[in-house]
């Protein structure tokens, strides 16, 4: 897959979520088959819980959330938490 050799790909580690690198990439597996993504941010999964693997599908949320435990600032300003259920 070509490549703009003027910058360095970025890549965002978050210790709770999925990687997420600038698009569009190609990911190869261990058995040879190669993926491919052309979205401008690919969410990879780092957990191995994803249905999708090795794309994100946010699996992680369900293991990571803990009963009681107050939304993110992402979940009240979407209204949504990891449950799936409504402040």
């Amino acid at each position: 897959m070509p490549r703009n050799a003027d910058r360095p790909r970025r890549i965002t580690a978050d210790r709770d979520g999925p990687l997420l690198i600038e698009g569009p990439v190609e990911v190869a597996l261990p058995g040879g088959e190669i993926l491919t993504s052309h979205r401008f941010v690919v969410a990879i999964c780092t957990c191995r819980r994803s249905r999708t693997y090795p794309w994100c599908d946010t699996s992680h949320r369900a293991r990571t959330a803990s009963a009681g435990a107050e939304p993110s600032p992402d979940e009240r300003a979407t209204g949504t938490t990891d449950e799936g259920s409504h402040p």
